[in-house]
């Protein structure tokens, strides 16, 4: 994923949104990763999602995204950091299960 400097739009209300509503994504990680962490590290996005994203972060660098495509964005961003953490807890759990 790229950083924020590349989107300008996010700026301090993105990161502040993020703040707001990361307790709630590591609550809803945990809950997640307990369901099946072995199933949980197998994800990944589909090839039609993974190739929206591709297309919207192309287009951000020849073009000005809309709003729509900016909201987009932030979705994928938000969408990823839950995947990250929910990932890394599934991963502790197993790691915790072999010692």
């Amino acid at each position: 994923m790229p950083g924020l400097e590349e989107f300008p739009y996010f700026g301090k209300n993105f990161m502040k949104m993020v703040a707001q509503v990361s307790p709630a994504l590591d609550d809803f990680a945990d809950f997640l990763a307990k369901l099946s962490p072995r199933k949980l590290l197998e994800y990944k996005a589909s090839p039609k999602a993974q190739e929206r994203l591709n297309f919207l972060l192309a287009k951000n660098k020849e073009a000005k995204l809309t709003a729509g495509e900016q909201d987009e964005i932030a979705y994928f961003m938000m969408i990823e950091h839950l995947v990250r953490l929910t990932k890394a807890r599934a991963l502790q759990r197993l790691n915790l299960k072999k010692q």
